[in-house]
């Protein structure tokens, strides 16, 4: 399935596909549902019932060897985050860090996330224009992550900046670069005093939850999160949890405007916005490829992939899948489904998928409380674009 000039090309670098994948992942779908790329030596899955099988099976797609691209290698992942375990060792480690996110914990925590977002658009009182991604979606959730793990209020500003640059993108280099990792870098390093800070002094917050509980191992002995466990998931949520929020709201601004009588509906209708968001991570999954290493042969749509291939689930596509959402083309915050995959599916499936949903409906909803309408200025708008991550980095609005 190598491609030629009659047959669709798909690459997760190219940013002019990026900024309009549709048409090619619709090809895709219909003419070559399992995509061999040569240049990038991968396969890629673009239908639903596919990317949702896969998603199921990780005992054959491995995450171990890594889930972006360009990290991709035959030398499973160090470092103990638990995106790139398997089970057994993931279903432990799950087992133990969802305990983070009990509905309790969610409860508690909308409050400060109504506090944060009404905060933030307050702030812009009186403006005839802003950055919604830059003054809002972005600053939102790491203002929420922060306090969930317990970020004093003291260094909350230095965190954001740490995570801002975090996802700083380097032309010809992408999210793989110098400035980006030394944030890392020292992100890690802030939030691993931050854990031994909670062994000796624990506070009602997530690492003193993560640091106090025991995790059963396969063998079914039991033991607490090493230091270093604890610090990689808590980098994780930060990353993740920041990231596709930011995009998702960011997609909000976009798709609403572009929708301007569903946009007057939720504006009327606060009760239809859970929905609508939903909708909105089908339509436009903030996260939309996810990779993943084949553990032994596989046969796939009349192709044998050998073992140890990379493999791209493309969440993004699966989410236009004419076969699982008639007119999936169309953006509409009435329709009627089941499930989607934008967060994953499976083991796999995002652990701060409740917050997300919270964070994006309480969101969308202070934003319609004081913006029934906006105006994006596209001339000035700026996407996000990563191998893995579609969005918008700057969304200037007028209101």
């Amino acid at each position: 399935m190598t491609s030629s000039p009659s047959e669709p090309y798909w690459d997760p670098f190219d940013k002019a596909i990026d900024a309009n994948p549709y048409d090619i992942w619709r090809r895709l779908r219909n003419d070559a549902p399992l995509y061999r790329n040569d240049r990038h030596d991968f396969w890629a899955l673009s239908r639903f019932e596919d990317v949702e099988a896969a998603s199921r099976n990780p005992a054959l797609f491995s995450s171990a060897h890594g889930t972006v691209l360009e990290i991709m290698a035959e030398t499973p992942m160090l470092g103990g985050q638990m995106i790139f375990m398997d089970p057994p060792e993931h279903t432990a480690m799950r087992s133990l860090v969802s305990r983070a996110f009990t509905p309790k914990r969610m409860a508690e925590l909308e409050p400060r996330v109504r506090e944060c977002a009404a905060n933030l658009l307050d702030a812009q009182s009186g403006r005839t224009s802003f950055d919604y991604v830059q003054d809002f979606a972005a600053p939102l959730p790491s203002m929420v992550i922060s306090s969930l793990i317990g970020v004093p209020d003291g260094d909350r500003e230095q965190v954001h900046q740490l995570i801002d640059t975090l996802f700083h993108i380097e032309p010809d280099v992408g999210m793989i670069n110098d400035i980006a990792f030394a944030a890392r870098i020292a992100l890690f390093e802030y939030l691993r005093e931050l854990v031994e800070r909670r062994r000796h002094h624990p506070e009602d917050d997530m690492i003193t939850d993560l640091v106090d509980a025991e995790i059963t191992e396969p063998s079914g002995s039991h033991r607490r999160l090493t230091e270093q466990e604890a610090t990689e998931f808590v980098l994780l949520l930060v990353g993740a949890g920041t990231e596709t929020v930011a995009r998702l709201l960011g997609w909000a601004g976009v798709v609403l405007d572009a929708h301007p009588s569903q946009r007057t509906a939720l504006a009327e209708n606060h009760s239809l916005i859970a929905n609508a968001v939903e909708e909105l991570l089908r339509f436009e999954a903030p996260s939309p490829v996810q990779g993943r290493w084949t553990t032994a042969p596989v046969e796939l749509h009349g192709e044998t992939l050998e073992i140890g291939s990379k493999l791209l689930l493309l969440t993004g596509s699966a989410g236009r899948d004419e076969r699982k959402y008639p007119g999936a083309d169309t953006f509409d915050i009435f329709r009627s489904f089941d499930h989607h995959v934008s967060f994953g599916y499976g083991v796999h499936f995002c652990l701060g998928a409740a917050l997300a949903r919270m964070e994006g409906r309480i969101g969308i909803e202070e934003t319609l409380k004081r913006y029934p309408k906006w105006q994006v200025d596209h001339q000035r708008a700026r996407r996000l674009h990563t191998s893995t991550v579609r969005g918008w980095t700057n969304l200037p609005i007028s209101v």
